[in-house]
């Protein structure tokens, strides 16, 4: 890892599309995170608590899903706004007449205290992260010893097709480049994860026309690449795209159908207990050395 922030995310653009505000997830979100949220059957932990970051474009139904299955967890759900945090809540409340709402663990609008969660929940976020490593930083933080992270992504065949019809009209690139897995990986363990697990898949989708296409796009991002258009396009330019868009990527075998690949990367890593480097003069924080301390005790998992 040679640089700490990605050489194709524009920090300012990033920061804008963060603080968009959103009421909707994404459908292809929604099924990223139906698929990851499948792997948990695998995971034998029963946090105590956990935090979901940014659920709202991450995937409601995944919120109402991961809360079915800790019903006995408390969570903590991460927005930028604080009314999507409230709406997330709101979406996994139980009416005022169920009983179950005041013995229902709490959800709460706020980050996590560092060291309380044993899962945290991240879904298609990290590629739009302007500092990724701060942010793996910070998730480490959140977690408690022997807690679990799990996160995807877009990998970096997402869209080629896209990049085609932009490359064959001169035009920039349509979005910032994505990171590989392997590079995740390293970022884990630089963070101070143990044990990544890292998994790629592609899923082509087929569109019926430009319009509908772009409208997907859409709501999954933006482009946040620092060359691209400086300014807005006008209504030709959209229409010069719809067209590029409908000339090259109809498909014979798709039946006149626009094709997008799109490459999702699954994490999932553990937070191990801390080691004391011994150096000439070593330091070491208070939590690292309650949390040393408390593994030490007979008994201790």
């Amino acid at each position: 890892m040679t640089t700490q922030l990605p050489p194709t995310i524009d920090p300012a653009a990033a920061a804008r599309w963060a603080r968009l505000p959103a009421t909707t997830s994404p459908w292809l979100h929604e099924e990223v995170a139906r698929r990851m949220e499948d792997r948990l059957q695998w995971i034998k932990l029963q946090p105590q608590a956990w935090a979901h970051w940014e659920p709202v474009r991450g995937g409601l139904e995944a919120h109402a899903k991961l809360t079915a299955r800790y019903p006995d967890s408390a969570c903590y759900v991460v927005e930028a706004h604080e009314n999507q945090a409230h709406a997330a809540i709101q979406s996994v409340a139980k009416p005022w007449w169920n009983p179950g709402r005041w013995t229902a663990p709490p959800q709460h609008a706020q980050l996590p205290p560092d060291g309380s969660v044993q899962m945290l929940w991240a879904n298609m976020l990290l590629h739009s992260a302007p500092d990724p490593q701060a942010l793996i930083a910070q998730w480490h933080r959140a977690l408690a010893v022997d807690g679990f992270l799990m996160f995807s992504c877009l990998g970096p065949d997402t869209v080629q097709e896209l990049r085609s019809v932009y490359a064959a009209q001169g035009w920039p690139l349509p979005g910032h480049q994505f990171t590989d897995m392997h590079d995740w990986g390293d970022m884990l363990v630089h963070a101070g994860f143990a044990e990544p697990v890292m998994d790629m898949e592609r899923i082509r989708l087929t569109y019926e026309n430009p319009q509908r296409l772009l409208q997907d796009l859409r709501e999954i991002g933006r482009n946040l690449h620092p060359q691209r258009f400086p300014g807005l396009r006008g209504k030709a330019w959209r229409a010069q795209l719809e067209g590029a868009l409908a000339r090259q990527l109809a498909s014979a075998a798709e039946q006149g159908r626009l094709p997008l690949t799109f490459e999702l990367i699954y994490g999932h890593a553990l937070k191990p207990a801390p080691k004391l480097r011994v150096s000439a003069q070593s330091a070491v924080s208070l939590r690292d050395m309650r949390d040393m301390l408390q593994r030490s005790k007979p008994g201790a998992a």
